[in-house]
C-alpha cells in the first residue's frame, strides 16, 4: 500500500548545492519553460512504479546481499553530547573547518567488527584515522571560525543499519571546549547489490538525495528530497511489502506559465510507515536502488 509522507514539525527548504540540469528539474517543475500542471493519474504512475521495484528486489538475491552486509540506515557521524554549541561552530562542522592540534593515531589495525543484536557480526575494513579526519576537514579557510581536535583515540558508537541497531569501531574526536567527543563510524561499508531492475524513464519526480535517518522504533524514516522552483513543494509516498519499503517522491501543486530558474531546493520529508523498517530493504522508485545515505565524504564503499 502507499502511504503519504508526514511532513516534519521544522522542514526546511535550501537551495541545492548540487548541479542539477534545468531539464532534470523540468520533469518535475516545469523548471525554464511554460509547462501545465501534472495531469491525472500521477499518484497512479509512481504507486505502479513503486510495485514493480518492490516485485523485482523482494525474494532477490540482491536483497539477500542486502542483508549480509554492512549499509548505514543514517548519519555515520554522531555529534558531542547536547551538539554543537552556537550557530558559528554548527557552520564550521557544516563548511567542514577543522584544525588538529597534536598527532593523528598510526594505521592501528587493519580490520574491525560490526555488531548486531544476538551476536551477529560482520568483518569490515577499518578506515585510518588520517582518512577519517581529511573527511571532516573538507575546508583549509583560513580566519574563519573553526572546530579544534585535540585528540583522536579508536573507540564505539552505536548506528542504526539495514539490519537494525549495530555497534561499530568508530574514531573519536576530542574537540576543545567539548567534554564529550564527536565520532565518526571507523569500517567501510559494503558496496551495494547490483539492482535487479534499472532506472524509470519519463515518470513524474525526482530521485530521492539521500537518507538522513532511521527512527528509533523504525516506525518513520527522514529523507531529503529534491523539488523545483515552480512548484509547492516535494511529497514522498511509501509502498510497503514484507521484503521492502519503496519511497516515491514526487512534487505538489506545480504553478503553470512562467520561467523557472534551474536551481532545485532540497526539502527534509519524514516519512510514516506502518511497521517498522526492520530489515526491509528501503528503495527508491525512481532509481531503484537502496536510497542513499550520508556516508562519509571521499570515503567509497568496497567489497562485499
Amino acid at each position: 500500500m502507499l502511504v503519504r509522507a508526514s511532513r516534519p514539525a521544522r522542514p526546511f527548504c535550501l537551495l541545492a548545492g548540487v548541479a542539477l540540469s534545468c531539464a532534470l528539474v523540468a520533469a518535475a517543475s516545469g523548471c525554464g519553460k511554460e509547462e501545465a500542471a501534472p495531469a491525472d493519474g500521477t499518484d497512479d504512475v509512481l504507486a505502479g512504479r513503486a510495485r514493480q521495484v518492490a516485485e523485482a528486489w523482494d525474494g532477490s538475491a540482491a536483497a539477500a546481499a542486502w542483508r549480509t552486509g554492512y549499509h548505514p540506515a543514517g548519519e555515520t557521524v554522531q555529534l558531542p553530547r547536547g551538539g554543537l554549541r552556537g550557530r558559528a561552530d554548527e557552520r564550521a562542522f557544516e563548511d567542514g573547518r577543522f584544525v588538529l592540534r597534536g598527532e593523528l593515531p598510526g594505521a592501528g589495525p587493519g580490520g574491525g567488527r560490526v555488531t548486531w543484536r544476538g551476536g551477529i557480526t560482520l568483518k569490515r575494513p577499518l578506515v585510518g584515522a588520517d582518512a577519517s579526519y581529511e573527511s571532516l576537514a573538507r575546508s583549509r579557510a583560513a580566519g574563519k571560525p573553526h572546530l579544534t581536535v585535540t585528540g583522536v583515540e579508536l573507540g564505539g558508537m552505536r548506528l542504526a543499519t539495514s539490519r537494525g541497531p549495530a555497534t561499530v569501531p568508530a574514531w573519536l574526536f576530542t574537540l576543545d571546549g567539548y567534554a564529550s567527543p564527536l565520532r565518526q563510524a571507523a569500517v567501510l561499508p559494503s558496496k551495494p547489490p547490483r539492482p535487479p531492475i534499472g532506472r524509470a524513464q519519463d515518470i513524474p519526480g525526482l530521485p530521492l538525495d539521500r537518507l538522513v535517518r532511521t527512527a528509533a522504533d523504525g516506525r518513520s524514516v527522514t529523507v531529503i528530497a529534491l523539488h523545483g522552483a515552480c512548484d509547492d513543494g516535494a511529497v514522498v509516498d511509501a509502498h510497503e511489502t514484507t521484503g521492502s519499503v519503496v519511497l516515491a517522491a514526487a512534487v505538489k501543486d506545480r504553478q503553470e506559465g512562467g520561467l523557472c530558474t534551474d536551481q532545485a531546493k532540497m526539502q527534509q520529508v519524514t516519512v510514516a510507515l506502518d511497521r517498522p523498517v526492520g530489515d526491509r530493504v528501503l528503495l527508491d522508485a525512481h532509481t531503484g536502488r537502496p536510497v542513499p545515505y550520508k556516508g562519509m565524504r571521499g570515503i567509497t564503499p568496497r567489497g562485499g
